[in-house]
């Protein structure tokens, strides 16, 4: 059997492929097993942050590796300490629990809210407000998270306990609020990623922000997807003035292997006691030195690059033939097509570039570090194809 067959004869059929196989890629480049060169505009979504097969990221892994591949949470690590200690100067937090994905983050987050508010004001005040159209795992807690309604079908129970409100409909959020007094929490992303890539607006955000802040409710910020240098900032809620009380990420700071990361301000640095939470493998030492290598080179000349790069790619997309919309910021972007999305990704893996979607959108979340004349080169391949007629 070829790989295509074994993929269908023994995986779980959760997804639905493209027709292509990679065996190896290098930077912003993909290969597949016919040896086609493939542009690489969606980096794993969101994961390969400097690329694939990253040279300081590799000598990082590969030298721990070498050390020291795992012990218990029972006892320290200098990898775990030292990027905790990382995140927490570059951000202002006071504390960090590692997990191994993004939804493991999440619930972290939650478990944390709830906590604080049911120490501070008892059990019954466990309600959390998340964002229509909004996408925080697939737990069975972070579906229920979920604010899309495609995802809550098929695995009742969801747990209880979450409210949805609209995003960018600040009176909205607060008649939720009053009309709800157990609300402890409020959870956003600042771009709304699976969601079709749905920036936050300044005025709701801050809005949410103070509010909250005002009513004791506390802030996380989904950062799972904008975070590490995503937007143009480290993290995503520092394009607005906000003050979050908990952050959580994964993806991108993991840079290929599992790694999720909840941070928590001074409010909640000390919501956790032993035994309250715990993760196997959070925290694994190979995952953190690779972390420490991608979040040391996470600066502000490569953010400044992000920058420019974003704007590149809104001012190249905004109002050329076949798009109807673009929405984002640095190098995480929406391009909706004036076509079906699912037959505009075909005709650019045909062209050699890798693109992700997001509802009716093309999704394009590069590498950080992609060199100007692959992003170039892409972005001229997509609008030819964009501009195309489809019969």
């Amino acid at each position: 059997m070829n790989t295509e067959e074994k993929d269908a004869a023994y995986i779980a059929h959760t997804y639905s492929r493209y027709p292509v196989c990679f065996v190896k890629g290098k930077g912003s480049h993909l290969i597949d097993e016919e040896g086609k060169d493939y542009i690489d505009m969606g980096s794993g979504i969101g994961v390969d942050i400097f690329g694939v097969a990253d040279e300081k990221w590799m000598d990082a892994v590969t030298s721990q590796l070498h050390v020291l591949n795992h012990v218990s949470n029972l006892f320290y690590t200098k990898p775990m300490a030292g990027l905790a200690e990382m995140l927490c100067q570059k951000t202002g937090m006071k504390k960090v629990f590692f997990s191994n994905s993004g939804a493991e983050a999440n619930e972290c987050a939650i478990k944390g809210a709830r906590k604080y508010s049911i120490d501070k004001y008892g059990k019954e005040r466990n309600e959390i407000i998340t964002l229509i159209n909004g996408f925080h795992g697939r737990t069975i807690t972070t579906l229920a998270a979920t604010g899309q309604d495609i995802f809550h079908k098929d695995f009742f129970p969801f747990t209880p306990g979450f409210l949805y409100t609209p995003a960018n409909d600040l009176p909205s959020f607060i008649k939720l609020c009053e009309e709800h007094p157990q609300v402890c929490a409020v959870m956003v992303e600042p771009i709304q990623g699976e969601g079709g890539v749905h920036p936050l607006s300044k005025e709701f955000f801050e809005g949410v922000g103070q509010y909250a802040k005002d009513h004791d409710i506390l802030l996380i910020v989904d950062e799972v997807q904008t975070g590490n240098g995503r937007t143009g900032k480290l993290y995503g809620y520092m394009n607005y003035d906000v003050e979050p009380d908990i952050v959580s990420t994964a993806k991108g700071i993991g840079g290929g292997l599992p790694l999720g990361v909840t941070m928590f301000n001074e409010k909640t640095e000390n919501v956790y006691t032993p035994g309250t939470h715990g993760s196997t493998f959070g925290g694994n030492p190979i995952a953190c030195a690779g972390a420490l290598s991608i979040m040391a080179r996470i600066d502000d000349a490569l953010l400044k690059e992000v920058t420019a790069k974003g704007q590149y790619i809104k001012d190249e997309f905004t109002g050329a033939k076949g798009v109807k919309s673009v929405a984002g910021m640095g190098l995480m972007w929406g391009i909706e097509p004036d076509k079906d999305v699912k037959e505009i990704v075909p005709r650019l893996l045909a062209k050699g570039v890798v693109v992700l979607t997001a509802k009716e959108k093309i999704r394009l979340l590069p590498a950080l570090n992609i060199p100007w004349t692959d992003l170039k080169k892409a972005v001229s391949l997509m609008k030819d194809v964009l501009a195309e007629s489809i019969i």
